[in-house]
């Protein structure tokens, strides 16, 4: 059977390639050659031979068979191709097929392993999901545990914040409470529920609720803390004053929710430091009064002991008299060591510089350290160790004050030898010369172990028994070493217990050519004044009177204000001496009354038992010059001759004398410090003094309002309220011309400089007690250039 289909596929696929009409040619030869053979194979076997017709005979056979088997070979070679061809196609189908079926099959294959991945992968997944089925359990639990321990925690802070005494509350950024603990609930007399949700506004007081909103919009606009003081109410009508602290309040991602606020009752503490100041304001006014009382006598015995001293005394009488004056020096010294201690505690020390003749200022230390150190029977040397310079810059009360406490402890502390001043100077430049003061005794001397604790305020070097005599206050050294420090230098100590001590004391000080005030000139040699004096001591009436007295001049005694009112003609006297303090009223009210009263009025020149650091506050209140007590005839024949005899040759009295208003009694370097003189007059000069005049009127009506402000201000503690207000007045009164106004008003409004807060009480007082003097000055200097 296949070698008939090879044989079928022979021939057709030799039909195919020559062609129907050469196949049928080739085909009827073949069976032509066929029948031949046939016709002469089976002659020959038959017959034995073959003739012409045999071969004719197969000739016309086979191309008569040829015909049809042509076509039958065309019909089978057509089946055959159309069966071929249907086979081709069958097979090229099956190829697709296949091709389909290996594609199916990789397709399938690639689907299986990514189904046998997925399925993996579902098993992981479902490992994980066990896994994180376990951990949510596992979590969830501890959600439980954690909020039951949160629930814990915050019932245990919720309770912690109601017990504190505190105030604790939230406000979101709408200003409304989200939340308070016990202590605020009892301050607004609602529970925390009640609160929730309400403003301040629903709260408070509207003047409490604008101060709360206010510093509420502080703490959200500048994102900062805040923390002020105020005054709240209690629904019983109790108030106390808080101090409030506002911080900004956050979510953990760091959105601001709002803020928290927290509240102390500080109404105790301001109580007690209302108290101490209170205290301290009347243990200075208990200094100051006691200092003015202690020193009248004291003034007394010192003036009266001095001039015994220049009458004729024998030795005994002398001594005495030596030890009685020395000894009240003492007494004052020690009262300005209690004075000063008091400024210390205060922040009040201060120093004055002015020119200081100093070699004068050397010999009087000696001469009055020398009677000091006879009296105990031992020895003074002072010993000028090189060239000092004869003038110098420096506060000569203060240094004077810091010498004696170091001699006076130096000769307490010896009971035999000496004690030595040396004194020395090195000039640094042509402006300035460091000075030394070096006080050597031969005293007790100091353990090691305590030098350095010698200066510190109330502390007292432990002796032996026998020492206990010269136990002092521990006052001076503390008061001398802050005093030297302010001065630029120091004091510095070396002892030996049982040989004496050492002490340095170092300041560096401008050096001048030459002290420019006028050179003393007796006044006696000139004229004899008549003096009307109102003193109520009896002691200083006599001191003075006999000084007075005995300088040439007549003396008129008032003990009272309404007697010397009663009794002062101005024409009859030359010059006023006003004690500051008497029984019915002080000296500047009766400067202030006589003033109101005359036109034409004598110097008036105050006295003053305390130490007088700056005479402008006397000039201010009316006064011609102060001096103090007890009177000395150098200070007494310095104000004879600047003020009583000062371009005059006939007594004050005369009718034809023109009557100097106030402002040319001042000396003009005083006036310049009150004043602004270049800009006054160049204002003047252009507009005239009624402006002037209309300026100041304005101002006298702006500051009450402004003083009352800035004492709202000063009592709340309000600095940026201070400066406002300080900045108002400082441009008000700069712009008349109130130059000391103006520039205490700066400092006022500057926050910045050092103890500010410390000084700022200082300042307000001196604004308030000042600028109305220096405003009647201005209206007195306006006069006469109007009557220009």
């Amino acid at each position: 059977m296949k070698q008939i289909k090879m044989l079928a596929q022979f021939y057709v696929d030799l039909l195919v390639k020559l062609g129907i009409v050469r196949f049928s040619l080739l085909l009827a030869l073949a069976l032509v050659a066929l029948a031949v053979v046939v016709q002469v194979g089976v002659t020959l076997a038959l017959q034995g031979e073959v003739l012409n017709i045999d071969i004719v005979r197969s000739v016309f056979f086979g191309l008569l068979i040829t015909p049809w088997a042509v076509y039958f070979l065309s019909v089978v070679v057509d089946q055959l191709e159309d069966s071929r061809q249907r086979l081709s196609k069958l097979v090229t189908k099956l190829e697709e097929m296949r091709s389909r079926d290996l594609t199916l099959n990789k397709q399938l294959k690639d689907n299986i392993t990514q189904l046998n991945q997925q399925i993996e992968v579902r098993i992981k997944a479902e490992e994980e999901r066990r896994t994180a089925m376990e951990d949510l359990e596992n979590e969830v639990a501890q959600r439980e545990s954690a909020q039951l321990e949160l629930a814990e925690q915050s019932a245990l802070l919720k309770s912690f914040l109601d017990a504190s005494p505190d105030l604790i509350y939230y406000r979101n950024e709408d200003n409304e409470f989200s939340g308070c603990n016990r202590a605020m609930a009892e301050l607004t007399g609602k529970t925390e529920k009640e609160l929730v949700g309400l403003t301040p506004w629903d709260v408070y007081s509207e003047e409490v609720a604008s101060k709360i909103v206010e510093t509420d919009q502080q703490v959200f606009t500048q994102n900062i803390s805040l923390t002020y003081e105020q005054w709240l109410e209690y629904p019983d009508g109790r108030k106390a004053i808080f101090e409030l602290r506002k911080v900004p309040f956050y979510s953990r991602d760091g959105r601001r929710l709002g803020l928290m606020g927290f509240g102390r009752d500080i109404t105790e503490r301001k109580q007690y430091q209302e108290a101490q100041e209170k205290a301290s304001r009347d243990k200075t006014a208990f200094i100051s009064t006691i200092s003015h009382e202690l020193r009248t006598p004291l003034n007394g015995i010192v003036g009266l002991s001095r001039m015994l001293l220049d009458s004729r005394l024998d030795e005994q009488q002398r001594g005495f008299m030596r030890t009685i004056y020395v000894s009240a020096i003492t007494l004052g010294n020690i009262f300005n060591d209690i004075i000063d201690m008091d400024k210390s505690d205060r922040r009040r020390l201060e120093l004055l510089p002015a020119p200081l003749d100093f070699d004068a200022f050397i010999e009087e230390m000696g001469n009055i350290s020398g009677l000091m150190a006879e009296q105990k029977g031992l020895r003074f040397d002072l010993e000028q160790l090189t060239d000092l310079p004869p003038f110098i810059q420096v506060d000569g009360t203060r240094l004077r004050q810091v010498l004696w406490n170091l001699i006076s402890n130096a000769t307490k502390f010896t009971k035999e030898g000496g004690v030595i001043l040396s004194v020395s100077s090195d000039l640094v430049d042509d402006q300035q010369a460091e000075i030394t003061f070096e006080i050597e005794d031969s005293g007790i001397g100091i353990p090691e172990s305590e030098l350095d604790k010698v200066f510190a305020m109330y502390y007292q070097v432990k002796q032996g028994q026998d020492n206990l005599h010269a136990v002092g206050t521990g006052i001076g050294l503390a008061v001398s070493r802050q005093l030297v420090n302010m001065m630029g230098g120091d004091i510095q100590v070396t002892s030996e217990v049982g040989e004496g001590s050492t002490f340095t004391v170092t300041i560096r000080v401008p050096v001048l050519e030459q002290i420019t005030e006028d050179e003393e000139t007796p006044v006696l040699a000139q004229r004899s004044l008549r003096i009307f004096m109102v003193e109520d001591i009896e002691l200083n009436i006599t001191v003075a009177q006999a000084l007075l007295e005995g300088l040439g001049h007549q003396v008129t005694v008032a003990m009272r204000g309404d007697e010397a009112l009663e009794l002062f003609q101005p024409t009859d006297y030359d010059l006023v001496l006003l004690d500051i303090q008497l029984p019915d009223m002080t000296g500047f009210e009766i400067a202030k009354v006589l003033r109101a009263r005359y036109r034409n009025l004598p110097p008036l020149v105050a006295l003053t038992a305390n130490v007088i650091k700056d005479k402008g506050e006397y000039l201010e209140q009316g006064m011609d010059d102060a001096i103090s007590k007890p009177l000395s005839v150098k200070a007494m024949n310095t104000v004879i001759q600047h003020l009583a005899l000062q371009d005059n040759t006939t007594p004050a009295s005369a009718a034809s004398q023109p009557v100097k208003s106030e402002e040319t009694k001042m000396s003009e370097d005083t006036l310049s410090q009150l004043l602004d003189f270049e800009m006054l007059s160049s204002y003047v000069d252009i507009v005239g003094t009624k402006p002037v005049f209309d300026s100041i009127e304005m101002f006298e009506k702006m500051m009450p309002e402004y003083l009352s402000i800035l004492d709202t201000n000063m009592t709340a503690k309000d600095k940026d309220g201070i400066k406002f207000e300080a900045h108002k007045i400082k441009g008000a009164a700069g712009s008349i011309g109130l130059k000391r106004i103006q520039q205490v008003a700066q400092k006022a409004q500057s926050p910045e400089l050092p103890a500010w807060w410390e000084n700022i009480e200082d300042w307000v007082d001196e604004i308030k007690n000042s600028y109305q003097n220096d405003l009647n000055l201005l209206k007195g200097w306006l006069e006469s250039k109007a009557a220009e």
